[in-house]
């Protein structure tokens, strides 16, 4: 009987470059109040967003990615014919077949690279960054691409006072490498389908013609709001102790930005020392579901907020409910 020739992969994987992309339109939430009966101190009061940006018709799904993933790469110092694979997180690409991530590996320049695409909703940036690290250390790839990226405008209810200021558009993306050493730690990951209708599309596609309107994001907001802050904590604690450090150690916290409110009460509950950076890109930037996490990353290492070699725990969670976590080395 054969035996199976052992993979020879690298080590550990390793973030090597960020990069992203928003729109050129920045929507206030004085545009939001257009059509819903709200208040730009109650938005800001319940979500910590003033502005979000919204893409045009130009601004596509691959187009932001395209625009995200060069940079990643340029910012890793690798040109688009060494990755190996680009694997793609997003809820927002309306064609189901093929996958988005062949459409921008062939933009990108890449070379017959694997290429799929993930659902994990604002989860999906930590579920792509973990099967990055393991296409890395398993040796069917030496650079992986991962983008986060949305067009949540398509998907708002204007007139739903509860989420129509929520939401915005973007593209982040990592390139993931191989290491000498850990860059990033086990991930923290796994789903609660029994509360799937917390977050939700209204409609199915199929349903789209007799429903009479265009599916949208709907939640319920308090019950949202008491998992991701108690039940998402838990699960940070345990990425903390997966990588064996504890809060101390930390020097960054990128959580997806969903709402200021539930950063800032993740925080308190952490008990994470006044050292350590917060990302608070959802002020400017909304809730970008699986992009959110890359492009609050970029932004702190843009403005010196965060520095290459920085220890971070980033933490997605949102519709399924799906969780993923883990501790990694900035690039």
């Amino acid at each position: 009987m054969a035996k199976i020739k052992p993979s020879k992969g690298a080590p550990f994987a390793r973030i090597m470059g960020v990069g992203g992309y928003r729109p050129t339109r920045v929507v206030p939430n004085e545009v939001i109040l257009e059509k819903i009966d709200s208040s730009d101190e109650w938005i800001r009061s319940r979500s910590g967003i003033s502005t979000r940006h919204w893409a045009s018709d130009e601004e596509t799904v691959t187009a932001m990615s395209v625009e995200a993933a060069g940079k990643a790469i340029a910012d890793a110092g690798l040109t688009p014919e060494q990755i190996g694979g680009v694997i793609v997180s997003t809820v927002s690409h309306f064609k189901q077949t093929p996958a988005v991530a062949t459409e921008i590996a062939d933009k990108i320049g890449a070379v017959k690279p694997a290429a799929f695409d993930i659902s994990a909703g604002c989860a999906g940036f930590g579920y792509g960054l973990t099967l990055a690290k393991g296409m890395i250390v398993e040796g069917s790839a030496e650079y992986v691409l991962v983008i986060g990226v949305e067009r949540l405008s398509d998907l708002t209810d204007l007139e739903d006072r509860a989420t129509a200021f929520l939401f915005g558009d973007g593209a982040g993306a990592v390139v993931v490498g191989p290491a000498d050493e850990p860059g990033i730690a086990r991930t923290v990951w796994g789903s609660e389908g029994d509360k799937s209708e917390t977050i939700k599309q209204t409609v199915p596609w199929t349903a789209y013609d007799s429903a009479g309107k265009f599916p949208a994001i709907t939640q319920e907001g308090q019950a949202v709001f008491r998992w991701a802050v108690f039940e998402m904590a838990k699960v940070a604690q345990q990425a903390l102790d997966a990588a064996g450090i504890s809060a101390d150690d930390l020097d960054v916290f990128i959580p997806h930005q969903a709402n200021m409110r539930i950063i800032d009460s993740m925080v308190k509950t952490l008990k994470l020392p006044e050292h350590v950076t917060v990302a608070r890109d959802v002020e400017t930037t909304g809730n970008t579901s699986a992009a959110s996490i890359p492009l609050a990353m970029e932004r702190l290492l843009a403005t010196g907020q965060a520095k290459s070699g920085d220890t971070a725990l980033v933490i997605g969670f949102g519709a399924g409910l799906v969780y993923a976590a883990t501790v990694v080395t900035l690039p």
